[in-house]
């Protein structure tokens, strides 16, 4: 598998290289490529079918000056930034394989994932919901994933030492919530885990086989179109 380690200043080309990715693997790339950034600076990340109205709050947003942007995967808003460690794993398939199954490619991912980081803690890790890492009861992973033909993007943060105030402030309580939740408002219900960014990279790509420095080439025009004309455009962020 490949590995990646590229952060941009700006979130939004983060986002895009995400998807200038997927649509590289969906031309039949042989292996799967493992990438890592850090946010610099805080922003929220809406899902694709969030309505933003709803799912974040707008206005402190405004006042605190960070961005709200939307990404192309599923599930709930979110706020990233230092202290966070985000992945993307690019993963091609077949139609034999299990990753073409949605459910079955959450929980095959899902539990490499918790396999991995459950060498670093020595308290128990679980999935729950349907992509959530939980330590404890408590989450400190968010997941999702965008499917094409071929391949499959699916990318998460792992909060390791955030300043977890933020996501009271800019995030209400999600319309959608998991049972294990029991509707706990986010301070009771989020954590960090207090690791370094290089620990946790090390892990996963240990679990993953990432051993290619040498990542297949990027399409840097692509990325710098998404970048400005969809991911920093109101229409695409506000479509909802």
């Amino acid at each position: 598998m490949h590995y990646l380690k590229q952060t941009f200043a700006k979130a939004q080309s983060n986002l895009a290289l995400d998807e200038s990715l997927l649509n590289q693997f969906e031309t039949g790339e042989e292996h799967g490529l493992i990438r890592f950034w850090e946010p610099t600076q805080p922003c929220v990340v809406a899902g694709y079918g969030n309505r933003i109205s709803s799912e974040v709050q707008l206005e402190e947003c405004r006042f605190l000056n960070i961005p709200v942007l939307r990404r192309i995967t599923g599930g709930g808003a979110v706020v990233q930034g230092p202290g966070c460690l985000v992945y993307s794993l690019i993963l091609p398939f077949d139609p034999a394989d299990p990753l073409a199954n949605v459910v079955a490619a959450n929980r095959s991912i899902m539990d490499r994932q918790r396999r991995a980081l459950q060498t670093l803690l020595t308290d128990r890790i679980s999935v729950e919901g349907t992509t959530d890492l939980v330590l404890g009861d408590r989450k400190f992973s968010g997941n999702a994933q965008k499917r094409g033909r071929r391949a499959l993007l699916f990318h998460g943060v792992f909060l390791l030492e955030f300043d977890l105030s933020l996501i009271d402030r800019l995030l209400p309580l999600p319309t959608r919530r998991p049972d294990y939740r029991r509707d706990r408002g986010h301070g009771d219900f989020v954590t960090n885990i207090h690791l370094q960014p290089s620990e946790v990279i090390n892990a996963v790509r240990n679990e993953w086989q990432a051993d290619q420095s040498s990542p297949i080439e990027i399409d840097w025009p692509t990325v710098d179109l998404l970048a400005q004309e969809k991911y920093a455009s109101n229409k695409w962020i506000h479509k909802r």
